[in-house]
């Protein structure tokens, strides 16, 4: 960082940071209005700041994957700190795709472990962390909003969701991964559902080669 960069970010720094004093000693709207600009301030001395988002995305997703060998309040905890760190992650680099779906994997593994009901504010929270991801690269968290929609049988959604997925090659691999995901369970066995695995796994028919000339050409003869 060149020293004029550093001196913009310390000047903006202290200014936030005065604008949290004032934030302490207001109340009500005004005081959360200036809450929330700090925030934004503090957002921006941090933005574009790629180590450090590279390090908190890296500790989210190790706690993210610590979480699921936990159980209990001791998962959820966990489970917190990664959806924290994410968030702080997408503060610096609002850009950081891996962030915005992984935040959205622990809001849903949060509500599974919380036993929520499909339309509890957990699993809004993931649909709106995948919807995120979406924005920032088209398709690439499609597929976990099928899901959501899936859990909520919204069926018209969810087919959506599953052929954007597949248009953008955000699909599993394998359609036997589709077909046994829990999450889907509401919409298996509709037509639909079997008219789209059906064509996942259809092949492809070949297409036959022109066949070859029998005869040459002849010269032309002047």
């Amino acid at each position: 960082m060149s020293l004029i960069a550093s001196f913009t970010k310390r000047s903006k720094l202290n200014s936030t940071i005065k604008q949290t004093e004032q934030a302490r000693n207001s109340e009500g709207g005004t005081a959360d209005n200036l809450f929330k600009g700090a925030y934004k301030g503090y957002a921006e001395v941090l933005l574009d700041d790629l180590l450090r988002a590279d390090a908190l995305y890296n500790w989210g997703f190790a706690l993210l994957h610590q979480a699921k060998t936990k159980t209990g309040e001791e998962a959820v905890e966990i489970y917190q700190d990664a959806i924290n760190k994410f968030a702080f992650c997408l503060l610096i680099n609002p850009n950081y795709l891996a962030a915005a779906i992984n935040g959205g994997v622990a809001y849903m593994d949060l509500a599974r472990l919380s036993e929520a009901k499909p339309d509890d504010k957990l699993y809004g929270l993931a649909k709106k962390q995948f919807e995120t991801a979406n924005a920032i690269q088209s398709g690439t968290a499609s597929y976990n909003l099928a899901c959501i929609y899936a859990l909520r049988n919204d069926q018209e959604a969810c087919l959506k969701a599953l052929e954007n997925a597949k248009e953008k090659g955000s699909l599993p691999v394998l359609a036997e991964e589709i077909i046994n995901d829990p999450d889907l369970n509401n919409v298996k066995g509709q037509d639909w559902f079997n008219a789209f695995i059906e064509a996942l796994t259809q092949k492809p028919v070949p297409v036959a080669e022109p066949e070859a000339a029998t005869e040459e050409a002849g010269e032309q003869t002047g």
